[in-house]
C-alpha cells in the first residue's frame, strides 16, 4: 500500500524519478553515467568532467576547449602516420602498466645493452618513478611500426629502430609545440647500440660530455617496466614478434613500437 501524498517526503519525487544516462567523454570517448538529475559528472578514466547542455554551436562538441585539444591530438596522430608509424591510438594512461617483472629482466637474464647507455638500466628511474609520472598525465599516444621480421635480424635492424626514435621524438617535439608542453617519448632499444654503435662508450655514462644524439634518443620502454603486451590490447591491436621464417617463400611481420605521454 501506497504512502499517501501528504506522507511523502516533499523533495523525494524528483530523486524517485531520476533515471541514469550515458555520454561519451569528449576527451577520450569513454562512457559516462550521469543521473537525470545531474548537471554533470567526471570521466571514470581520465577524471574530464562533463556537463549536460554545454555544447560547441558549429561542431556539437562539448565545450570549446574541449573540441580544441581533440583537434590537437588527430593532428598529432596524423603527425605520427606521417613520421612513418602504421597505426596510432590515443591511450588513457590508466590502460598504461608499469611492473618490476619487466624492468628486471633487463639485468637477469642480463639484456646485452645493460649499463651502456643512460637511457637504459641501471641509469633510468625504473617502474616506481614511472609511475609517479604517469599521475601527471592522462593520455598517451601509442604506436607502432610494423616490418618484416627478416629485417630485424639483418643489417636494416639498427635503421628500423633509428626511425622508431626519430618518430617518438617528433611526436614528442610536435606535441610541445602544440601546447603539451611536459610530453615524454619512449620507445624501444637501447639508444647507445642505435645511434652510437661506432663509439666505444655512451658519453653520459661515461662521463665525458653530452649525448650525442638528444634529439633522437628517446628513453627505453623496458627499463621503465612497461607492459607493451597490454598497451597492445588496450589499442585493439594484435602483437607480433620476430621470429625466423624456416619458408623461404614466406615473410612473417613484426612490431617495433613506442609511447607518448601527451597530456
Amino acid at each position: 500500500m501506497a504512502n499517501p501524498d501528504y506522507l511523502k517526503c516533499p523533495g523525494s519525487d524528483p530523486v524517485s524519478r531520476a533515471l541514469p544516462e550515458t555520454y561519451p567523454c569528449p576527451e577520450c570517448e569513454v562512457d559516462i553515467e550521469i543521473w537525470t538529475d545531474e548537471s554533470g559528472g567526471k570521466c571514470p578514466s581520465c577524471n574530464t568532467y562533463f556537463k549536460k547542455g554545454v555544447v560547441n554551436e558549429f561542431s556539437g562538441a562539448p565545450s570549446n576547449i574541449m573540441k580544441i585539444k581533440n583537434k590537437t591530438l588527430n593532428e598529432l596522430v596524423q603527425y605520427a602516420y606521417e613520421l612513418g608509424a602504421t597505426d596510432v591510438a590515443i591511450l588513457s594512461t590508466r590502460k598504461i602498466m608499469a611492473d618490476h617483472y619487466f624492468a628486471d629482466r633487463c639485468k637477469e637474464p642480463r639484456c646485452e645493452n645493460y649499463g651502456l647507455s643512460k637511457s637504459c638500466p641501471p641509469y633510468v628511474s625504473g617502474p616506481f618513478e614511472f609511475r609517479k609520472q604517469l599521475e601527471n598525465f592522462r593520455r598517451a599516444i601509442f604506436f607502432k611500426i610494423d616490418v618484416p621480421s627478416e629485417i630485424l635480424f639483418s643489417g636494416e635492424r639498427r635503421e628500423i629502430f633509428q626511425l622508431l626514435h626519430q618518430t617518438a621524438a617528433g611526436i614528442e617535439n610536435e606535441a610541445v609545440k602544440r601546447g603539451y608542453i611536459n610530453s615524454q617519448a619512449y620507445a624501444g632499444g637501447s639508444c647507445k647500440k642505435i645511434f652510437c654503435y661506432d663509439h666505444p662508450e655512451c658519453n653520459v655514462v661515461s662521463k665525458n660530455g653530452e649525448c650525442r644524439h638528444p634529439q633522437y634518443a628517446r628513453p627505453s620502454m623496458s627499463g621503465f617496466g612497461i607492459n607493451v603486451s597490454k598497451l597492445f590490447e588496450a589499442a585493439g591491436w594484435s602483437m607480433s614478434l620476430a621470429t625466423r621464417s624456416t619458408d623461404a617463400t614466406t615473410t612473417g611481420t613484426a612490431n617495433v613500437c613506442g609511447l607518448v605521454l601527451v597530456d
